[in-house]
Order: C-alpha cells, then sequence, then structure tokens
C-alpha cells in the first residue's frame, strides 16, 4: 500500500496560502482530522462523501465511520486521542503550551477522490471558514 502510494500523483499549488500564526501561547488550536468521525445521533459518513462534521468541544461520545479493511481500529477503540487527540488539547491549554481549544473541530472522512477536489475548493473552504469563525488560528491534522 505504502509503495503503491509513492507513486500517486500529487496536485501541486503554485502560490499556496500561507498564514503566520500567533505564538501558542495565545493561539485558538482545533483539530482536523480524516476518520470520519462524527457525534452519536448526526450523520454518518457515507461512501465518497466529501463533506465534513463539525466536533463540538466537550463531545467525546463519537463514532469513527472510516471502513478501510486496511485500518486497524484497535488503538481508536482504547483511546480516541489516537486520531482525535482533544484531551491532550485540553491538558496544553490547562499548561499554559496552547491558549484556548477551540469550541469545533472539524472531521472529513479519508476516502476521497484523487483529485481531491471537492474539499479543495468547496468543503474545505467552508470547514476553515467555520473554523475561521470560531476564532481558530491553528490545526491539527490528524490523518487516518
Amino acid at each position: 500500500m505504502r509503495m503503491h502510494s509513492a507513486t500517486l500523483p500529487a496536485p501541486e499549488f503554485a502560490n499556496p496560502a500561507w498564514v503566520t500564526p500567533p505564538d501558542l501561547a495565545e493561539a485558538t488550536v482545533a483539530i482536523v482530522t480524516s476518520a470520519a468521525l462524527y457525534a452519536t445521533g448526526d450523520e454518518a459518513f457515507s461512501a465518497g462523501d466529501a463533506g465534513y462534521r463539525l466536533i463540538d468541544r466537550d463531545r467525546r461520545d463519537l463514532v469513527m465511520g472510516h471502513w478501510s479493511p486496511n485500518f486497524d481500529r484497535a488503538a481508536v477503540a482504547m483511546d480516541l486521542n489516537v486520531v482525535y487527540p482533544i484531551d491532550r488539547l485540553e491538558e496544553l491549554a490547562k499548561r499554559g503550551v496552547i491558549g484556548r481549544v477551540a469550541p469545533r473541530h472539524v472531521s472529513f472522512a479519508g476516502n476521497q477522490p484523487d483529485d481531491v477536489a471537492t474539499i479543495r475548493l468547496d468543503t474545505g473552504p467552508a470547514a476553515a471558514a467555520q473554523l475561521r469563525s470560531d476564532g481558530v488560528d491553528v490545526a491539527i491534522l490528524t490523518p487516518v
């Protein structure tokens, strides 16, 4: 799988956006995961779903909708922080390492079309706008 993935073409961006965040001790930090997490009772991810789900900071009743047969779910079953390190962020905020934990976080499904066009042009910017409206300065990406 790894060897095959290394041969796949990756999009190149001529002028990627860049923002210099505040110091971490003053930053609001969010998690963006591709574990297809969603809260109990919310809409599950479907095959080919390029949408996202917002996860409230206090929710821990999350379901992992990632359905790849190549993914070992054992570690996630033992500790959700493997794919969604929310408790670690809370600890960092308590210690003053980061300023604040964002009020909401974002989850995508990892199974995306090869061109990732929808996420790149539609749902990604929409999710980013949601985080920006929450005052997020830094996003931690947890690819699954």
